[in-house]
């Protein structure tokens, strides 16, 4: 494990305790709303204050984009600002308040735009996934694969409904219906960060959700490209930091859920 990632990793691990602690007493958390269906508490604060302190502590020079407290600038002079972590400190808040056992804390960072090492971490399972870049992806000490399904048939596939956004929604519909026939199924189980994970330890065959956020996805993404996935945009492109649109999967379930996805993309660019 490189220093980086081990920092990374003992981030997590600390704001893990943090979430831990409070799950079991769920009602008594402060929660503000952000926007309609989009909630923040004192739980997000507090884990991401603590990541940023352990980041911050051994890479000051370094840019941070988190999804509660926003960017933070890195030092050019240092030569810092090449190095961005993204960082989710509390991925399915809305599960974790209703007491749902799905939910995730994300790190991840980008050198010069390019997906360098990933961490995501689901402390309620003790599952800690990681990767880097030309290294693979690990289960805790166990290297993952994507499932080498050949298409569609009897996949399963993990999705996020665009519930925030009504007009992403009414794309979306048409999607879900094309998605659906002839698989094993389709789940939405509230964690995007824990999506991509499966996806790359075969739980999931493949992924796709509308208007995520990069730190949402930006970890998962290189978990599932190092166990030999694919991850793009809904045209197959590599501008899925830009649309926040995003496939993933193992290589044949990929492209047939691009061939699905086709016809409803002149919709999906409008939206």
């Amino acid at each position: 494990m490189s220093p980086m990632l081990n920092i990374a990793v003992r981030a997590a691990r600390a704001a893990g305790r943090i979430t831990m602690r409070f799950f079991e007493r769920v009602g008594g958390i402060k929660v503000t709303a952000k926007s309609q269906n989009d909630f923040v508490s004192e739980v997000d604060r507090a884990a991401e204050t603590t990541i940023i302190e352990h980041l911050r502590g051994k890479y000051p020079d370094h840019a941070i984009l988190a999804e509660e407290s926003g960017a933070h600038a890195g030092d050019r002079r240092a030569g810092g600002d090449e190095f961005e972590w993204l960082i989710d400190p509390l991925d399915g808040t809305t599960n974790y308040l209703h007491g749902f056992p799905q939910w995730s804390i994300s790190i991840g960072l980008r050198r010069r735009g390019r997906m360098e090492l990933a961490v995501v971490y689901d402390p309620l399972h003790e599952e800690l996934f990681t990767a880097e870049r030309g290294s693979g992806t690990l289960l805790n000490d166990r290297r993952l694969r994507v499932t080498q399904r050949r298409g569609m048939e009897g996949a399963l596939i993990g999705t996020g409904i665009p519930f925030k956004d009504p007009v992403k929604l009414k794309v979306y519909l048409p999607m879900l219906e094309a998605m659906i026939a002839g698989t094993a199924g389709v789940r939405r189980p509230g964690s995007a960060a824990l999506d991509f994970a499966f996806v790359a330890a075969g739980r999931l065959d493949g992924f796709w959700e509308l208007g995520l956020m990069p730190w949402d996805f930006a970890a998962g993404s290189l978990l599932v490209t190092e166990a030999g996935g694919m991850v793009t945009d809904l045209t197959g492109g590599e501008r899925h930091f830009e649309t926040c649109n995003i496939v993933a999967g193992g290589p044949k379930v990929h492209r047939a859920m691009l061939q699905r996805l086709r016809p409803c993309l002149g919709s999906a660019v409008r939206a």
